[in-house]
Parts: structure tokens; C-alpha cells; sequence
């Protein structure tokens, strides 16, 4: 059990990240706590993409010089592709998350979210 755990360290700290990001997320009352619990879990799945990609022995696909290119093991770069086309779109929503939580801290003064409930219920 311990060698299939080491040998597949890069799933135990996937799913290490994911509890921690959605702990966060979940228990935490300030919005800055919850934003970063999100971005963490967003990375989390970020590297299960890549690890998921990686092929044992695979080399880029580039097109060799051999006569034989059927029997060279070649890792796909889509999933790479993908998680670089979602880490600018996460960088993007966090940073729209983190302008709404200074115009929410501008305009209530606190960023604990049972506050933000009992001030917006007096309005």
C-alpha cells in the first residue's frame, strides 16, 4: 500500500489539496479565507489534469526522423493546452472575487460572512 502511494505520490497531494481547498471553502466565515480555499481547490485540480497527462516513457509530439513512428510512445499536450487555457481563466475570476471583496469590505467595513448576513437582513 505504501509503495502504491509513493509511486502515485502526485494523486495523494491532489486529494490532500482538495480537502484542504474545500474545508476552506466550507468553514471559514471571512470572504478572503474562502476565495483562497477556492483558488486552492481550482489547483488541485489543475495538477490532477497534468498527472493524468503524463505517459510513462512519452517524448513531445514532434514528428521524429525515424522510418517507424508508430512505435514511439508520444504524450497528448491537450491536457496541458487546457489547464493553461483554465489558470489564466482562474487568475481572471480570482481576481474579480478579490474586487468584490474590497467593494464588500468598502461598503460593510467586515468581511465575516455571518455579519455580512445580519447587516444585509437589517436593510
Amino acid at each position: 500500500m505504501i509503495e502504491l502511494l509513493a509511486s502515485r505520490y502526485t494523486y495523494v497531494l491532489v486529494f490532500v489539496l482538495l480537502g484542504i481547498g474545500i474545508y476552506m471553502t466550507i468553514a471559514s466565515a471571512n470572504l478572503v479565507k474562502k476565495l483562497i480555499g477556492v483558488s486552492l481547490f481550482q489547483t488541485a485540480i489543475f495538477l490532477f489534469f497534468v498527472s493524468m497527462a503524463y505517459v510513462e516513457g512519452g517524448s513531445a509530439p514532434i514528428v521524429p526522423h525515424e522510418e517507424a513512428p508508430g512505435e514511439l510512445m508520444i504524450a497528448s499536450p491537450l491536457p496541458q493546452v487546457i489547464v493553461l487555457t483554465a489558470i489564466v481563466v482562474g487568475i481572471a475570476v480570482t481576481a474579480v472575487g478579490l474586487a468584490l471583496v474590497i467593494r464588500i469590505y468598502a461598503e460593510y467595513g467586515t468581511l465575516r460572512e455571518d455579519t455580512l448576513r445580519e447587516v444585509r437582513a437589517d436593510e
